[in-house]
């Protein structure tokens, strides 16, 4: 019975690391430098696919990985249908916020009502976001690059993951607001977690442990 545990490549992958190896679990390989996308590890029966971290969720979701790790920012937008989350790993922190052009009045763009169009790939925690203050928005799906877009009249506004804010401020634009805290979590099949559960629990409980320390 093999247990497949699905990971991002980057700050994930690396701040996983200390946690697998907590449960036991070594990486006998490294995504950065192999091109392979299923990694071996010093357990015969524990293997680790490679993929995009929006993806993470839904090769969970339909059973192709029985555990994963991905940000709350992924699993917002995918939603957590079919997906156990026991544990936020308090790894790849990070804040959701909006941000716009240093001489932009974001304040008294909302208050006077203005329908503003906002450039994001979080479309769904943008949308709820702006629902919840009843300002309206125009919603542009992006994938990346997004502080170019107030920068060349695409947008006014972005809603985007900030962590030092240094790129913001390389481009001339400023936070404004803060929607909410962003860190991984674990996901696990519900169904692996049923059929497989005397190899999965054991893993669930060492990163718990892992996590306190």
């Amino acid at each position: 019975m093999t247990i497949t545990i699905a990971l991002s490549k980057g700050r994930i992958f690396e701040e996983t690391l200390p946690l697998l190896n907590a449960a036991g679990i070594t990486a006998l390989e490294d995504p950065e430098s192999s091109r392979k996308l299923i990694l071996t590890t010093n357990r015969a029966d524990v293997r680790l696919i490679i993929v995009r971290a929006s993806d993470v969720p839904t090769y969970v979701q339909y059973g192709a990985a029985d555990i994963g790790v991905a940000g709350k920012d992924v699993l917002d937008e995918h939603g957590g249908t079919g997906l156990y989350q026991p544990l936020d790993l308090n790894i790849a922190r990070c804040r959701m916020m909006v941000a716009v052009r240093d001489d932009f009045d974001y304040e008294s763009a909302v208050r006077q009502g203005a329908r503003l169009r906002v450039a994001t790939k979080y479309v769904q925690t943008a949308r709820a976001h702006f629902a919840a203050k009843g300002v309206h928005v125009d919603l542009i799906k992006l994938y990346g690059s997004m502080e170019l877009a107030p920068l060349v009249g695409l947008s006014d506004a972005i809603v985007d993951l900030v962590s030092s804010g240094n790129t913001l401020k390389a481009n001339h634009l400023k936070a404004v607001e803060h929607i909410a805290d962003i860190s991984s979590r674990l996901v696990v099949n519900q169904a692996a977690l049923k059929l497989k559960h005397d190899a999965i629990q054991p893993m669930l409980d060492a990163f718990a442990l892992a996590i306190k320390k």
